[in-house]
């Protein structure tokens, strides 16, 4: 056959496609399971962002304290990622599950999974939120060992998946006691020098030292994470991008509202034995959200008829 067929654009792809342009900041909002996913694709996200802390939250019921293992990880980001392949997704990796071996396992496999970024961090396996105080890091030469292996993952695998380098120094020390604003700094430039493709600094304390952060670091992408009560000021996505920010996530914001929200309707359910006023949108509404006229209208297409009238 003469031509050729036009292969899509993957995940990955699309990311550094959004991440070439210095005009923009990619917004990615912080999801955990199909639901937040959803409706988090309905409002146009272009990058969608899974959280640790919420992957844990909701799958284990358990606070972020390294407790989600690579397979509860991995599923929640395999998941996510297929809702919408064309929509890139970056998703936490924590300490990339042990050695460099294990690094690399969780590289491809993310990467096979159709996650378009990941990160990994420099806290020990026994590792926390990054908002949270008392954080342990590995060494650094422990910590390059695992972006290389990363790294060199990604290049084997040709997936073009982004490696992001998490620092955690900011608000931590390692044994030797290395720790504070040039460790992290220090720890950054070199994962720059290994290859990483984005840069990830841990609970900046102000909007100033946001600048010297962006002065400081090598110049490739940087990350910016949102945390409401958390260490670092809140900036919208125009203002990150003023600071030099090129990629912004908000892990917790919708987390927040649910849990909120969920709090007084089951409270409003025992006190007074039925669910709160207030807006519904009752079930069919609800599996809406979910793609249920997508779904019936690829079953009808290939003549099935179970759905009709649903």
């Amino acid at each position: 056959m003469n031509g050729s067929i036009e292969q899509p654009v993957s995940s990955a792809r699309r990311l550094r496609q959004l991440l070439s342009d210095p005009s923009k900041t990619v917004v990615a909002p912080g999801v955990y399971d199909g639901i937040t996913a959803r409706l988090a694709l309905a409002q146009g996200f272009e990058c969608l962002y899974m959280t640790g802390a919420g992957t844990s939250m909701s799958r284990l019921g358990m606070a972020d304290l390294g407790l989600t293992t690579f397979t509860d990880m991995h599923q929640n980001a395999s998941m996510i990622a297929s809702i919408d392949p064309k929509t890139p997704v970056i998703a936490d990796a924590d300490t990339g599950y042990g050695g460099p071996i294990n690094v690399a396992n969780t590289v491809k496999a993310y990467a096979r999974a159709g996650v378009a970024g990941l990160h990994i961090e420099d806290q020990v396996q026994e590792k926390r939120c990054g908002h949270l105080s008392g954080k342990l890091l590995v060494n650094r030469e422990v910590y390059y060992n695992r972006l290389r292996a990363a790294c060199k993952a990604r290049d084997e695998s040709g997936s073009e998946i982004l490696i992001i380098a998490r620092t955690d120094a900011r608000a931590g020390k390692d044994t030797e006691g290395n720790g504070g604003f040039d460790e992290a700094v220090l720890r950054l430039t070199k994962a720059a020098e290994i290859g990483v493709d984005a840069l990830f600094f841990e609970a900046i304390q102000s909007e100033e030292e946001c600048k010297q952060v962006i002065a400081a670091l090598p110049k490739i992408p940087v990350l910016l994470n949102m945390v409401d009560g958390g260490r670092t000021p809140i900036v919208s996505g125009k203002r990150a991008n003023e600071l030099g920010f090129r990629i912004q996530i908000w892990p917790a914001t919708v987390l927040e509202v649910v849990v909120v929200a969920a709090r007084q309707a089951y409270k409003a359910l025992m006190e007074t034995g039925v669910p709160p006023a207030g807006e519904k949108v009752g079930p069919g509404k609800l599996f809406e959200v979910c793609g249920l006229k997508e779904l019936m209208e690829f079953d009808e297409s290939v003549g099935g008829k179970a759905y009709s009238g649903a």
